[in-house]
């Protein structure tokens, strides 16, 4: 048996899967979010840690005699969260999240500092990032940065509670802008860049290999054996590929999780920073992925429901499973900024549109359409670095809507496909990760495609409307980023 343990966002899920790589069981704890000033996201690390703890105990409560069994464990998590540790390796503050944008001056900064970030790190300095986070911390908190003795990231950070080994993989690591993504190895250049240097690193594994061995006070906790092995793991998306069996060149998902990602796997480091493509590692070695990310994904659904205090569920209802054509309302899903195309960590979001008639399902449809419509923008600057993308398995939250995925397929243009286990990829890579590190076993054995539910192409008769629709769209966000 072997346990996948992803640290999101909203929540962390822990699933069990079999010798035969069936899931067995799962678990989620919900996670707070903190929001104490404009343009900031912050997390209490050790709720993290709480989190874990307690989705594993549900699961060893649950199913006992398979807990037991678990000879790996593996992680992976959201990424970018600077977690500031002291010298007893404590929080120093709250951890500063992926989708915290108050650290835009620092970018500059940063790029100014060091002339050759992209061709190292593969990306353009962003907000989300973690090197500006710790420019910001310098600037702002000074007495903070002086005791910052580790920077972890999420899931390292849970890892560090679970085992006392401060270790990082190579997938997350890429997404500090201190991370010599071609060479998978830490730059002493980038880190200084920022006042820091390889001390304030945890060491590096690739994700199949093993980080470290389970505490016994967790074994015991749990009833599994002395020996677990905690697998390196890998940021959230790099793990949903490994769910997914997204481990050959050209391999390529959708995201519709809190955050939106269009994802391909390559064999290369092949940056794209002036489109604001994220050139990362993958979590096995000898291969790398690109991205297309949008911060507020299937979040632009979550924020509606709340303000209109209805479940999502329910807002979707009445829509059912297809639509006619576009919405007359369009919407820019820029809730917590945008990085790809436009690395703006201001923009905002907007309805634009609404009339006296305009009802409810028009400004949920548009919600749908205004993320897949920023999706298609990931889709294009993918193509543009690296060529067409012809079709998306579909992941995430956001992947349980037969609606949403027909919007996806009639505004991409190219078939989208749901597949099983979709909306706990993330944990099942870990725990095919956690597998390998464990077994040794052959990737290409272990990281299989999941069965496919449905698939979804476009349509004749959306397509030219939804062309326009995108058209229009487009037009949005130069409009309006001259009024704001």
């Amino acid at each position: 048996m072997y346990l996948g343990i992803d640290i999101g966002t909203s929540g962390v899920k822990a699933v069990l899967v079999s010798e035969a790589g069936a899931v067995v069981a799962t678990a989620a704890r919900e996670l707070a979010l903190s929001h104490p000033a404009p343009l900031w996201s912050e997390q209490d690390p050790d709720a993290w840690v709480d989190a874990a703890i307690g989705a594993v105990d549900d699961l060893a409560r649950q199913h006992p005699r398979e807990v037991a069994r678990v000879a790996g464990i593996g992680l992976s998590g959201q990424m970018h969260g600077a977690t500031l540790l002291d010298g007893d390796g404590r929080p120093l503050r709250p951890a500063i999240l992926w989708n915290d944008g108050r650290s835009h001056a620092e970018c500059t900064v940063l790029e100014r500092r060091c002339p050759s970030l992209h061709g190292i790190a593969g990306n353009l300095a962003m907000p989300g990032f973690t090197a500006p986070k710790l420019l910001w911390v310098a600037r702002h908190e000074p007495d903070i940065f002086d005791r910052v003795a580790k920077v972890l990231l999420p899931k390292a950070y849970v890892r560090y509670r679970l085992t006392g080994e401060m270790v990082e993989e190579m997938s997350d690591a890429a997404g500090t802008l201190w991370l010599d993504v071609g060479l998978r190895r830490w730059s002493p250049l980038l880190l200084h860049a920022t006042g820091l240097d390889l001390h304030h690193m945890p060491r590096l594994v690739e994700g199949s290999a093993a980080s470290a061995v389970l505490a016994p006070e967790f074994a015991q906790r749990w009833g599994m054996a002395k020996d677990v092995v905690v697998a390196g793991g890998a940021g959230d998306n790099a793990a949903s590929a490994i769910g997914l069996g997204a481990i050959a060149p050209g391999d390529a998902f959708l995201s519709l999780g809190t955050s939106g990602v269009v994802f391909r796997v390559t064999d290369r480091f092949a940056p794209a920073p002036a489109s604001a493509v994220h050139a990362f590692c993958h979590a096995l070695p000898g291969l790398w992925h690109q991205m297309g990310v949008m911060l507020s994904a299937a979040a632009s659904l979550a924020w509606l429901a709340g303000v209109m205090e209805t479940p999502a569920a329910v807002l979707l209802a009445p829509l059912g499973e297809r639509v006619d054509g576009p919405s007359p309302v369009k919407f820019l899903p820029y809730l917590d900024g945008e990085r790809t195309p436009h690395n703006d960590a201001a923009a905002s979001g907007a309805f634009v549109g609404l009339r006296a008639a305009t009802g409810r399902s028009q400004v949920v449809q548009a919600v749908l359409e205004g993320v897949a419509f920023a999706a298609r923008d990931n889709l294009a600057a993918l193509s543009a670095a690296g060529g067409a993308i012809t079709e998306l398995d579909l992941v995430g939250g956001g992947s349980r809507s037969p609606l949403w995925a027909q919007i996806c397929a009639d505004v991409l243009g190219i078939a989208v496909h749901r597949v099983e286990e979709g909306e706990v990829g993330a944990a099942l890579g870990a725990a095919r990760l956690g597998r390998l590190a464990a077994t040794g076993d052959d990737p290409m054995q272990i990281c299989t495609r999941p069965r496919r539910l449905a698939s979804f192409v476009p349509r004749a008769s959306a397509a030219s409307a939804y062309d326009e629709a995108y058209r229009r769209w487009r037009e949005l966000y130069p409009a309006l980023k001259e009024t704001t």
